[in-house]
């Protein structure tokens, strides 16, 4: 069931792709906030696999509109004390002060939070073709 705090929390996408494990930073941020959901600019399927696929039940999602509105009307419907928005870009920061919403870098809210933070992936060097045709 969703915590007794009186604070509406938002993930952009890409914040929740940073942390190793999604699900658990849900599980554990339902203990102190009241709504928990997810907001991207990316197709609502995408949001979609990638809750799916980390079992995340949230309580709202932007759906196809982008994050400005989304959090302008989770923002109207969730009554709180508090509208925190966790993202990954200073254009995240602008965009939760334009709206009126607390923001936190998701290293910040790991740190504070004790969540783990993925390793970040290594881009692999496109290996060369190897010809065995070749004297």
């Amino acid at each position: 069931m969703n915590g007794d705090g009186t604070m509406t929390l938002a993930l952009e996408l890409s914040a929740l792709e940073r942390l190793a494990n999604p699900e658990a930073v849900f599980d554990d941020a339902r203990r102190w906030s009241k709504y928990v959901g997810v907001v991207s600019d990316k197709p609502t399927y995408v949001v979609t696999n990638f809750t799916r696929k980390n079992r995340i039940r949230q309580d709202f999602f932007s759906g196809p509109r982008g994050k400005g509105e989304s959090l302008e009307s989770v923002g109207e419907q969730f009554d709180t004390d508090r509208h925190v928005f966790v993202g990954t870009t200073d254009e995240d920061a602008d965009l939760a002060e334009e709206v009126g919403w607390e923001y936190l870098p998701i290293e910040d809210a790991a740190d504070a939070a004790g969540w783990e933070m993925a390793e970040p992936e290594d881009e692999a060097e496109p290996e060369e073709p190897v010809r065995d045709d070749w004297p």
